[in-house]
């Protein structure tokens, strides 16, 4: 493995926005869709957010519950949003969530959606055991052409980093991190029964201290990029870029002030290619936030050579 890439700070929120920034996705070039999951430890809210990088601008909308994910959709005042138990669409002008589907886990307690992905056959997305003990949250696929849902699995414990990849027979070919297991795991989805087979693990993080949680694909490459939370008392925090066909650690990025890596994302800015990694200062004590300075921040660091992908739209 190459040294370790430093990253640089890119956006330093105000405190209640630093608890647990997540879900990072470019809208175009220099402009950042994040959210923040909760703003603050007990707090039953969180806010979806745009950043304008170019001109250091972040425009903040409150949300009615806790975010797990989001996507832009036609209309740009518009976004898909997982949140709570509900998928729906959230209108930031008239501060509105429309669920397009809700009561999902409905007779588990304890569970709300966590991370999802966007995919031309529709949306996979996970939920979370709240107390991080039970195997027992969903992982969902609710398919674009009719819009009907299906639960793949009931037992995450907390489901993350989802991504997939289109296979020649129109399988789905799906990678998924259930994050206290400290594997990243591969699935087959079929999109037409909305069932999941072949189950395997592609990458094995066990033997490492952090716990993976956020993940984005490498463009043009059989790579990802995984973020790894430490809760300990590092220096720094990691991602690290992964083989999906060896398993393989083939590269480090660090984000200097903060341990706790949420989440990785692409963004093309007048500067270039950048990987956007958001962090956390989720249950950090006073003392731990004085070690960690830039805990909350969202980081970036020049990729050469990367073709940024195009955010995926929700058509509904």
């Amino acid at each position: 493995m190459s040294a370790a890439t430093e990253a640089r700070v890119l956006h330093r929120p105000q405190a209640a926005h630093r608890y647990l920034p997540e879900g990072p996705k470019a809208l175009g070039p220099a402009r950042l869709l994040w959210l923040t999951i909760q703003c603050g430890a007990d707090a039953t809210q969180g806010a979806l957010h745009v950043l304008t990088t170019g001109r250091g601008e972040n425009r903040s909308w409150r949300l009615p519950g806790r975010p797990g994910f989001a996507y832009p959709t036609q209309r740009e005042d518009v976004f898909l949003v997982g949140m709570e138990r509900a998928v729906g669409l959230f209108d930031t002008g008239r501060a509105r969530f429309q669920p397009l589907c809700d009561g999902l886990d409905a007779n588990v307690p304890g569970t709300i959606v966590n991370d999802g992905v966007l995919l031309p056959q529709g949306l996979v997305f996970g939920a979370k055991d709240t107390s991080f003990q039970a195997h027992k949250a969903g992982l969902w696929f609710l398919r674009a052409s009719d819009r009907q849902l299906f639960q793949l699995r009931s037992d995450m414990l907390c489901s993350n980093g989802v991504l997939g990849r289109p296979m020649l027979d129109g399988r789905i070919e799906l990678f998924h991190i259930d994050s206290p297991l400290r594997v990243v795991k591969r699935f087959v989805l079929d999109p037409d029964q909305g069932a999941l087979t072949d189950e395997a693990v592609a990458i094995d993080l066990r033997h490492d201290p952090a716990v993976p949680d956020g993940m984005v694909a490498w463009p043009g490459s059989d790579d990802v990029v995984v973020a790894m939370f430490d809760p300990g008392p590092r220096a720094n925090g990691r991602a690290l870029r992964c083989s999906l066909r060896t398993g393989a650690v083939l590269a480090e990025f660090q984000t200097p002030g903060a341990a706790q890596v949420t989440c990785p994302a692409w963004l093309e800015t007048q500067y270039g290619a950048h990987l956007v990694l958001t962090t956390a200062a989720e249950n950090l004590t006073a003392e731990r936030l004085a070690q960690q300075p830039n805990a909350g921040c969202l980081f970036a660091v020049r990729t050469p050579g990367v073709v940024v992908p195009q955010t995926p739209v929700w058509l509904g």
